[in-house]
């Protein structure tokens, strides 16, 4: 059942795929960013899937298995963060049609007016991001291989979506994967919302449900619960999800992507309204394995366990475990596809200087399967606690955020304040994670953002800012800004 369920999904989602290639793609702009025409349903759900993928149906669940209600809260502090997509996004929308941006990377390095600047923030999201698309392709793994009992083995998930991921992403770019994301995300909510129901009312309802957590489990309700999210713990957990809409440049590259204002915040709406139904579904699948497999040697195998219950039907829990799949492959073809373009366009780009259009795009093309390759190779590790290693990886990619700020609102940032915030923080997180230390008990992504900060606001002081660079891209953003808002305004009254 579970080979044919997928063998369905692929079928499927391949017609979709190559009925979503409109004309030839043979620029960086139509491959990478579908012409910046997708429309505010396609953005809305193509985001959605993009952001939630293993991490949560897998990784979130798996947490509140582990450490209990605290894991609620820690999805809310992303939730609050979103709103720096209300924020940003109009002005990350506005920069790209204006200048032609393909990546946040480039708009850094224009803004600062140094191309390594593009080069030196690529390459460092390159190795963040490569140990987080290993997470999503082991997620697929503990899905498969725990949902039937290692019939399927842990590697040939990981197979199955690392395939998967580079077929996507090579038939149309963006445009497939935006596609088959909004098929996958609809799929996704709506079955997953009936195997909770289902759950709920297997487990006698939500107030028995409750009330058997508190009885047998009390501590799960409370914080820090069993000790697993100390004050400390929760802030080095929360703080880079906080960011993680700026942060991470394949969820900020989508910012380019919308054909209007308007579907960018049709955009935001849909997915909030997603967000917070999978995190209460992420929620309640932890806490039902909790309660009906108290003695799980690893968490993440709570959402396997829970669909492969007698309380899920069958072909239900298979199809949902498609879904979840479906979920992790859309966040890697999206990871491979910005990630090849940062390297097409950015590092390649700016070390060939007469490569044309046609020559960045045929690298990037030829860089997407390394890369998976290279995903696939690190989530052979077979790590436990996938939530956490989604953090590690976006604790990395903090460090770029207060150059994002400063590129909007700070005229005195300079490039060399990029170059030397973005390289020492990146290599200070990189050793405190692979030494696993934790100095004063505070996480990676807490020392590398305050030594970012620092850094990036202390050497801007101490050089010299592109002043002309600097006051054209700031006064143009402030001056739409405005205009955006002053149309608002009129048509709110109106």
């Amino acid at each position: 059942m579970v080979w044919w369920t997928i063998v369905i999904y692929i079928i499927i989602s391949l017609i979709i795929a190559f009925l979503s290639r409109s004309g030839k793609q043979t620029s960086m702009e139509s491959y990478f960013l579908g012409d910046r025409k997708l429309n505010g349903f396609v953005s809305a759900l193509s985001y959605s899937a993009t952001t939630y993928s293993a991490f949560m149906l897998v990784g979130l669940a798996g947490l509140t298995y582990k450490g209990g209600i605290g894991a609620y809260g820690f999805e809310i502090i992303y939730f609050m963060g979103v709103s720096l997509v209300a924020f940003f996004g109009p002005r990350f929308w506005l920069a790209g049609k204006k200048y032609g941006y393909v990546s946040p990377s480039e708009m850094l390095g224009d803004r600062y007016d140094n191309k390594k600047v593009a080069a030196v923030v690529s390459i460092f999201s390159c190795l963040f991001l490569i140990p987080y698309s290993a997470v999503q392709l082991a997620g697929v793994g503990y899905l498969l291989s725990g949902m039937t009992n290692n019939a399927i083995s842990f590697t040939t998930g990981v197979i199955i979506s690392t395939i998967l991921a580079i077929v996507f992403s090579y038939i149309a770019g963006i445009r497939s994967v935006a596609w088959t994301d909004s098929l996958q995300a609809l799929f996704m909510i709506i079955t997953a919302t009936i195997v909770v129901l289902l759950i709920i009312n297997g487990l006698g309802g939500f107030g028995q449900f409750f009330q058997t957590l508190a009885a047998k489990q009390p501590e799960s309700l409370t914080v820090p619960g069993n000790g697993f999210f100390s004050f400390l713990t929760f802030l080095g957990l929360t703080i880079p999800w906080f960011f993680f809409s700026l942060s991470n440049p394949q969820v900020s590259q989508r910012l380019f992507m919308p054909s209007s204002l308007k579907s960018l915040r049709t955009m935001l709406m849909g997915f909030l309204i997603f967000g917070f139904i999978y995190t209460i579904v992420s929620i309640v699948w932890g806490f039902s394995a909790s309660i009906m497999f108290p003695d799980l040697e690893n968490a993440d195998l709570a959402t396997p366990k829970v669909l492969s219950s007698d309380l899920v039907p069958p072909i239900l829990g298979v199809i949902v475990m498609v879904g979840i799949l479906a979920a992790a492959v859309s966040t890697i073809d999206s990871i491979l596809l910005t990630l090849s373009s940062l390297i097409a366009r950015d590092v390649y780009g700016n070390m060939k200087k007469e490569a044309s259009e046609r020559k960045q795009l045929q690298i990037g093309k030829i860089v997407i399967p390394v890369i998976a390759i290279l995903a696939f190779l690190f989530a052979q590790i077979n790590a436990n606690l996938i939530a956490v290693l989604s953090v590690a990886s976006s604790a990395g990619l903090l460090v770029a955020v207060p150059a994002i700020i400063g590129a909007f609102f700070w005229k005195r940032g300079t490039a060399a304040g990029v170059i030397t915030s973005v390289v020492v923080s990146g290599l200070v997180v990189i050793i405190l994670e692979f030494a696993k230390l934790k100095p004063f008990g505070l996480a990676s992504g807490l020392w590398g953002i305050a030594l970012s900060t620092i850094l990036f606001i202390f050497v801007s002081l101490m050089t010299k800012a592109p002043e002309k660079k600097a006051d054209e891209f700031i006064s143009y953003i402030r001056s739409e800004m405005k205009n955006t808002n002053g149309k608002n305004s009129r048509q709110i009254k109106a």
